[in-house]
């Protein structure tokens, strides 16, 4: 049976570079996007791939995908669209922290939902939602910039959600990763008004590689530029001890 991945945000950065990657790995593809002039562009490049034009900020976009997902034999399903909004949360408007929350929690909930019953049934799938390392910056202090908490949230419950699904599938043949990239060079930053030109970034390409390779590896996060994988080890060690420390009795320091 041929494979069919299906990408969102596939038309700039990491979502580009898996479409383009994974059509010439021999994928039947079903790439969606909100630009349509570009997912036209790319399929005049690759005869054959599905385009969908979808806002995946609104109620209507995640469905009409989230239906596709549901619908389709999916072997692969990449959850990369995104936005920054790089803002403090008192400074966030309304309009642009709901279009986040749709955008990197609602959207890839949903879509990972529709799509894993059939993986299940099937035996076979792989799930990737692109997250990045901003999800563990929680504990930074203030002297960090840009603060940035709804968007830091969210990506920290992206890498939750796909830990904790991970396990939920063990053994079906479906396996998740979460994606945490650093800077990446790409649109992503310019669209928020933001000049990283200066910044050293990693390629798009080798974000994918990275996640390519990372399930390979038995990966469920997967950070292309840590070296020391003992360092996101010892992370998950603690978010464990923290977890299993906890007891019915009022902790002292509280009494």
């Amino acid at each position: 049976m041929n494979q069919l991945a299906l990408v969102t945000g596939a038309t700039s950065g990491i979502g580009r570079a898996f479409a383009e990657r994974l059509a010439a790995d021999g994928h039947d593809l079903i790439v969606t996007g909100r630009r349509e002039d570009r997912l036209a562009e790319f399929a005049a490049a690759h005869p054959g791939v599905r385009t969908v034009a979808a806002d995946l900020s609104t109620d209507a976009g995640v469905d009409a995908v989230a239906a596709i997902c549901a619908a389709e034999p999916l072997t692969m399903l990449v959850n990369n669209a995104g936005v920054a909004h790089y803002m403090p949360l008192a400074e966030l408007p309304a309009d642009k922290a709901r279009e986040l929350v749709h955008v990197k929690v609602a959207a890839p909930t949903m879509l990972t939902r529709a799509a894993v019953a059939g993986m299940q049934e099937r035996g076979e799938g792989r799930i990737v939602t692109v997250a990045g390392m901003i999800a563990f910056s929680g504990p930074a202090d203030p002297s960090v910039m840009p603060r940035r908490a709804a968007y830091a949230g969210s990506l920290a419950y992206l890498v939750a959600l796909s830990q904790t699904l991970n396990a939920e599938l063990d053994g079906t043949g479906v396996r998740v990763q979460v994606l945490c990239p650093g800077v990446v060079a790409t649109e992503f930053h310019e669209r928020q008004g933001l000049d990283l030109s200066a910044v050293p970034r990693m390629s798009a390409a080798d974000v994918v590689t990275a996640s390519l390779r990372g399930f390979e590896l038995g990966e469920v996060v997967t950070a292309p530029g840590v070296e020391d994988a003992s360092l996101l080890d010892a992370v998950f060690r603690a978010d464990l001890a923290a977890f299993g420390g906890q007891r019915p009795e009022l902790a002292s320091r509280y009494r």
